[in-house]
């Protein structure tokens, strides 16, 4: 017969669980560290406007790591994300600026766009098999030269007043770009986890050899990747445009480093075969409080990328350190006189 205590120790182990894994130490992070600029801020980090202006800036940290995220599933690098996401918004904002055309067009054309481009990165890397980081590396520079032949030294302000109301609008203080970001996030979520393609996605990243042999073209999962990776990053162009006062060519520039930071210290393995959308997300608001905090208390801005790449660092460190461990305690120990 099943006892009360029986019942309290099945509800407690997913609990115990849980608070073992690195999405419950993110978790704690951000509970303590908005205690912390509430106290610093003597009560105003929790006030309407300051909490708008928060997750208003959250947008674009929450999709580049989860773009960032997809292309680490299968084991590839994506250095581009910051080039793409800076020619994308240019584009966007040029289009509508320059040339007159509305935010529904103009959007969908920067979207295409960057999922396009992430697409054909996909298929470079499999048709010339050269490294992921050489080509994405490549593609960065391209984009970069083409972000500069878009928009010169100038800033380009003058886009469609929908997209502005998207940047500024916030029912009860949530902004709607901080709402997009989640909704992405969601749908990812529930695409690596409840569909075949997602799972497919995962099983090429962990083991191409056992995927190939099961049948799964491990080639089509880094072009899926890539063109995952393109649309996320289109997505965060567009609510950076939205957010911004102007788009010029420094959008996208300080993209890189967060895009990594992210999902690395959200748990993803640099290896593949792992997502952690959660994770991800919760890292994103620690390198936001970060930020915060600099601007809380006047600090130069370069201490911030020091923080957020030692945390990085020492993140990876870590995690190969603790599979060093577990390889050395699963790893039988040789019988006395060499028997077998």
């Amino acid at each position: 017969m099943t006892t009360i205590r029986d019942l309290r120790g099945r509800a407690a182990a997913p609990v115990h669980r849980f608070s073992r894994t690195t999405t419950a130490v993110l978790l704690l992070v951000v509970v303590a560290g908005s205690a912390a600029l509430e106290v610093a801020s003597s009560g105003s980090f929790f006030e309407g406007p300051s909490v708008r202006v928060f997750l208003q800036y959250l947008a674009t940290p929450i999709l580049i790591g989860l773009a960032q995220m997809v292309a680490l599933c299968v084991g590839q690098l994506n250095l581009a994300v910051g080039a793409l996401g800076g020619f994308t918004a240019c584009l966007t904002g040029v289009l509508m600026a320059d040339h007159g055309v509305p935010a529904v067009v103009a959007v969908p054309v920067g979207l295409l766009t960057a999922t396009a481009a992430g697409m054909a990165t996909g298929v470079v890397i499999v048709a010339t098999r050269i490294n992921g980081f050489i080509v994405t590396l490549a593609t960065m520079t391209i984009l970069l030269g083409a972000q500069y032949r878009l928009v010169g030294t100038r800033t380009v302000d003058g886009y469609a007043p929908a997209l502005r109301d998207l940047g500024t609008a916030a029912p009860l203080d949530v902004p709607l770009v901080f709402v997009t970001a989640i909704v992405a996030a969601v749908l990812l979520g529930g695409f690596a986890y409840r569909t075949v393609a997602g799972r497919r996605l995962l099983a090429a990243g962990g083991n191409p050899l056992a995927a190939r042999l099961s049948g799964i073209s491990t080639d089509r999962q880094i072009v899926v990747a890539h063109t995952l990776s393109g649309l996320l990053v289109g997505v965060a162009a567009v609510t950076a445009t939205a957010s911004l006062p102007g788009v010029n060519r420094s959008v996208g520039g300080d993209w890189l480093l967060p895009s990594f930071a992210a999902p690395i210290i959200g748990g993803v393995a640099l290896t593949g075969g792992s997502m952690a959308v959660f994770g991800t997300v919760l890292a994103a608001f620690v390198t936001r409080l970060i930020d915060a905090a600099r601007a809380q208390f006047s600090l130069d801005p370069s201490w911030v990328n020091l923080l957020i790449g030692l945390v990085v660092l020492g993140t990876v460190a870590g995690g190969h350190l603790h599979r060093a461990r577990l390889a050395r305690t699963t790893t039988p120990a040789p019988r006395p006189g060499g028997a077998r």
